[in-house]
């Protein structure tokens, strides 16, 4: 998945491939997601495709529903729409963000193991 710390750097072609994949992983999570929830907004509110999508997307953008919610399984699914929403956030962003940190903690280490080659040549 990622280089060795005993690896090399990989290219900035290759990490710019890198990030486009993992963002087309975390752009499916976000659209499944989007998905699930425009078909519980369907299923348990009765909302239209339209209302739904708009009251699942301002949940998973993290501002909450548009809609007035009548029936008691529509506000069950909201609820646990919210919470799952949070988390997909969470991991839509770990996701997106896991190169780009695996590639500063990549560049710290090969600095120090060549700080660390420098001083044992310099020993000897």
């Amino acid at each position: 998945m990622f280089e060795h710390h005993r690896q090399p750097l990989v290219s900035r072609t290759a990490f710019i491939h890198r990030m486009v994949r993992y963002a087309a992983i975390a752009l499916i999570i976000v659209a499944g997601s989007l998905g699930l929830g425009i078909l519980g907004y369907t299923i348990f509110e009765g909302l239209s495709w339209i209302d739904a999508f708009v009251n699942a997307a301002m949940l998973l953008g993290g501002m909450g529903p548009v809609t007035e919610l009548h029936t008691p399984a529509g506000k069950a699914f909201a609820g646990f729409y919210a919470l799952y929403s949070g988390l997909v956030f969470l991991l839509a962003a770990g996701v997106l963000f896991a190169p780009i940190l695996h590639r500063i903690m990549h560049k710290f280490h090969l600095d120090m193991d060549l700080d660390e080659f420098k001083q044992d040549t310099e020993e000897r």
